[in-house]
């Protein structure tokens, strides 16, 4: 295999091309997305450039604290973004989703690196992160968009779940279709990914091993590897979020509190 072709800066800065062309199609369209661009741009460069160091130091060392350190902050933040898109002021969703994505995703990531992978040690940052990162991100959007349509049909459906309540249904028997729902959105993607995975595009874990000189067949097998995780990791993680926030979305007395 060749060896990898490494990117000076000035190839970097051609790629500003692909932004100057996006803004100027803003421009001309009168989209107002110039600014998200240029602020976006900048924290691409910055935030990844970071994360560049940081992980030049952390492989090198390979501490479990710091791998973890580094494993929560990733949780942190795509719990944040997660909170940030659904909007719904009137449920409190961070702790349980910080508090069941670091369980569920923690056990799935180490069951990936020590036992398929059987990387020793098991955390080894190398594996640990890019694999754990993949799974964090990948659920990290099925969760919103599960919670968009648990909240989104909550409310639209109120009278439908009322009516059952003061039937003398509990708010598990008045969501159950709802639930199931919200549920089937967040998989959606995943299995449309699996569908068209090698035939429509090559995923990004696979496209890195190829660019990084690594046999094609070897990318493949980590590649398989990480889909289905994904997948079991987003049934996990959204199972346990949409149930928990679910019961959030009603008190005590089995009240709509949205």
């Amino acid at each position: 295999m060749s060896e990898v072709i490494e990117i000076t800066p000035v190839k970097l800065a051609l790629c500003l091309i692909f932004i100057l062309i996006s803004g100027l199609a803003s421009l001309a369209l009168k989209l107002k997305l110039e600014r998200d661009l240029a602020w976006g741009t900048v924290r691409t460069f910055a935030q990844l450039f970071l994360v560049g160091y940081v992980l030049q130091y952390i492989f090198k060392i390979e501490n479990f604290v710091l791998t973890s350190v580094l494993y929560i902050s990733m949780i942190f933040w795509a719990t944040h973004a997660i909170q940030s898109r659904t909007k719904e002021d009137s449920v409190s969703i961070f702790s349980p989703i910080f508090i069941s994505m670091i369980i569920s995703y923690t056990i799935i990531t180490v069951l990936v690196t020590a036992v398929i992978i059987q990387v020793k040690p098991w955390y080894t940052p190398q594996y640990f992160i890019p694999i754990g990162g993949m799974i964090i991100g990948n659920s990290m959007t099925a969760i919103a968009i599960s919670l968009d349509r648990l909240f989104s049909d909550i409310k639209n459906q109120r009278d439908q779940i009322e009516l059952f309540l003061s039937l003398g249904a509990t708010y598990q028997e008045a969501t159950v279709k709802i639930f199931r729902d919200a549920i089937q959105a967040g998989m959606i993607p995943s299995i449309n990914a699996m569908m068209t995975v090698g035939l429509v595009k090559l995923p990004g874990m696979m496209t890195g091993q190829i660019l990084g000189g690594v046999n094609p067949l070897v990318a493949v097998k980590y590649q398989i590897i990480v889909m289905l995780t994904l997948v079991a990791s987003t049934v996990i993680g959204n199972v346990i979020v949409v149930y928990i926030v679910r019961k959030l979305c009603f008190t005590q007395a089995h009240q709509i509190a949205i």
